[in-house]
């Protein structure tokens, strides 16, 4: 028996190829959270340069091989040029620099011990995330996506 190939179109674009913007972020589509502050990601980015994608959308994971799926709960995913990817805090210091005046926030990144900082918040927030207006699916997570500190 053959299975059918279903392929993931973005404006009758594969999948793979995006909507030809350089970086991708990819979010929880399922937490409320994750959507309000993609839509504000969404209107800071005036130039147009990070296709927004939740992690639900059909053909994510298969356009994104490299990214385990429990990635996608655990942390924001930004991919950039040749497929560089940076995960939470990362992720958030990198679209500072991409978008237009991100700059003006980015630069506290390279004040010594922020980014640990910020690293320890986001995996704080995203463990919390439940409590902060996510709602019940946040509190139902898969059990083998571990928010503990490694």
């Amino acid at each position: 028996m053959t299975v059918p190939v279903v392929r993931f179109t973005v404006a009758d674009r594969d999948a793979s190829a995006g909507l030809g913007r350089p970086y991708t972020c990819v979010y929880d589509g399922q937490c409320k959270v994750c959507t309000r502050l993609s839509h504000v990601l969404e209107k800071w980015d005036r130039h147009r340069q990070i296709e927004i994608v939740s992690s639900q959308t059909p053909g994510v994971t298969a356009r994104f091989p490299w990214i385990p799926v429990t990635a996608y709960a655990q942390a924001l995913q930004l991919v950039g040029p040749g497929g560089q990817t940076w995960s939470g805090a990362a992720a958030i210091e990198q679209l500072l620099d991409v978008l237009p005046k991100g700059k003006l926030i980015s630069w506290v990144f390279s004040i010594p011990f922020v980014r640990g900082i910020a690293d320890r918040f986001y995996k704080w927030f995203a463990r919390n995330r439940y409590r902060l207006g996510c709602g019940e699916h946040c509190q139902l997570r898969p059990p083998d996506v571990d928010f503990r500190e490694t």
